[in-house]
């Protein structure tokens, strides 16, 4: 997999998975298995296009489950082509929908593979709507766990301040390290 900051990438055709990916929990190992499954069909690259830190991260302070290094190794083991990652900070923050929608344009993408609730741009404002109107979409429904609740990173932080490592790593289907919280 070639990893690209900040957007520095061009390519003719592509499938995309979006998202923060932090924790790459199983609902984020739906996202991007269904792209990496989309641009095999299509004879194209796939692209994870990602951020450091996770928005979450900046906006309210949470707990990041993954570092970027160990994000882009288990993004590459799904057999990912192409990882973009984009610095989050205050001023990406303030970009408006439109913006983001024109980076993803430079990767010409034949689909884009978000989760139910994606949002983006300043204030959130860009939803699944704007992006339709933009690109071919396909949403992935949240991914539930064996007792049927969401699979979600905050699930996941919330597990891990209850020490309860051995239930964090049943979400990410993969082993967080004991000395990890």
């Amino acid at each position: 997999m070639q990893r690209y900051e900040d957007g520095i990438l061009t390519l003719p055709a592509s499938v995309i998975a979006i998202g923060a990916f932090d924790g790459v929990h199983q609902g984020h190992q739906a996202v991007i298995k269904r792209a990496v499954n989309r641009s095999k069909a299509l004879k194209v690259p796939s692209v994870v296009y990602t951020f450091d830190p996770p928005p979450r991260f900046h906006f309210q302070s949470d707990q990041v489950l993954t570092p970027i290094d160990q994000k882009v190794h288990l993004i590459a083991e799904l057999g990912v082509d192409y990882a973009v990652i984009i610095h989050f900070d205050e001023l990406y923050a303030k970009r408006p929908s439109i913006d983001f929608i024109s980076n993803l344009k430079k990767l010409n993408p034949s689909e884009i593979i978000v989760g139910n609730d994606f949002r983006f741009g300043r204030n959130r404002e860009g939803d699944i709507k704007l992006l339709a109107k933009h690109f071919l979409v396909d949403i992935i429904p949240p991914v539930c766990c064996s007792e049927g609740t969401r699979i979600s990173s905050t699930r996941i932080r919330q597990l891990l301040q209850q020490g309860a490592i051995d239930q964090s790593n049943d979400l990410l289907g993969w082993s967080l390290q004991k000395e990890y919280v």
